[in-house]
């Protein structure tokens, strides 16, 4: 009997802790789940009605978004796994929040690929994508959230005006709508120099291949505040050209984004996100660059 009673006393203390060792790792795991689970919107401040519009997404409970990189103050960080925010990814943030998804996931697609509508696997490109007849027969836009013009980059020093750049070797991006203007409007002497992203383009201004490049004016100054006084925005052609969010033809999300950027119009949220990424980022105000006649 007093066996029986040592090993009963012996088997108690056991039970007890494997019975809080149970409960500790449920509470554990239910933690975990929760911080698994919790949104996810980088550094963006999130505003609006969370769930007010409904959006059908390639994954669930997110929203897949393609941008065009390096594009300081509109997406800041180098690669997608390190952008937190920026003026379009903080759109795109504010768009996930407002259609209940819980996270922004930055995707990678080729440029030429998604203005042609040979892209899949997102949702919307926020990519600074000028609107165009051209582009609408193969892809939809969403109504415009920003207007921009063609800003022409140099290294510092370097003197440009309106005949004197027709003479200069100078580099576009690809699928831009740059190229046709300067061949059609400016009518360049050289056919300028193609390339197929903007990182190759900027490093080809900087080896010395080119004597220009011609990109949207917010993104060319930005390049240039980041230079270390290396290069400066002389220029800009008046294009008034808009942009707006890309989407595949089959898309069924259209109508549901034009609410969304119709809402951030009217609440002030754009007009904060320029305020906040774009003013700080560019170094100057790209209204007061001066205007180039073609």
């Amino acid at each position: 009997m007093k066996l029986i009673e040592r090993q009963d006393k012996t088997r108690a203390p056991r039970k007890m802790a494997h019975a809080r060792m149970l409960l500790i790792s449920a509470v554990l795991g239910g933690l975990c789940a929760s911080a698994a689970a919790a949104p996810d919107y980088g550094k963006c401040e999130v505003t609006g009605t969370r769930g007010s519009v409904k959006l059908e997404t390639v994954t669930p409970g997110a929203l897949s978004v393609r941008p065009v990189l390096p594009a300081p103050g509109w997406w800041n960080g180098d690669s997608p796994d390190t952008i937190k925010d920026g003026f379009e990814y903080c759109m795109a943030a504010n768009m996930a929040y407002r259609a209940g998804l819980d996270r922004v996931i930055v995707v990678n697609r080729s440029f030429a690929q998604v203005v042609t509508g040979q892209a899949k696997g997102f949702d919307i490109a926020l990519s600074e994508i000028t609107i165009t007849d051209e582009r609408k027969k193969v892809v939809n836009f969403t109504d415009p959230y920003f207007t921009s013009d063609q800003g022409v980059l140099v290294k510092t020093g370097t003197k440009v005006d309106k005949d004197s750049i027709k003479k200069m070797r100078l580099g576009v991006k690809q699928g831009t709508t740059i190229l046709p203007y300067l061949t059609d409007k400016v009518k360049v002497a050289e056919h300028p120099k193609v390339y197929t992203d903007t990182a190759a383009m900027y490093a080809a201004l900087a080896a010395g291949q080119v004597d220009a490049v011609l990109y949207d004016t917010p993104n060319v100054l930005s390049i240039a505040k980041k230079s270390e006084g290396r290069f400066e925005v002389v220029g800009r052609y008046d294009t008034s050209e808009q942009w707006g969010g890309l989407v595949n033809k089959d898309s069924p999300n259209l109508a549901a984004f034009n609410k969304l950027i119709a809402e951030m119009k009217k609440d002030g949220t754009f007009d904060r996100l320029a305020t906040q990424y774009l003013v700080p980022s560019l170094g100057a105000d790209p209204a007061k660059v001066p205007v180039l006649t073609p």
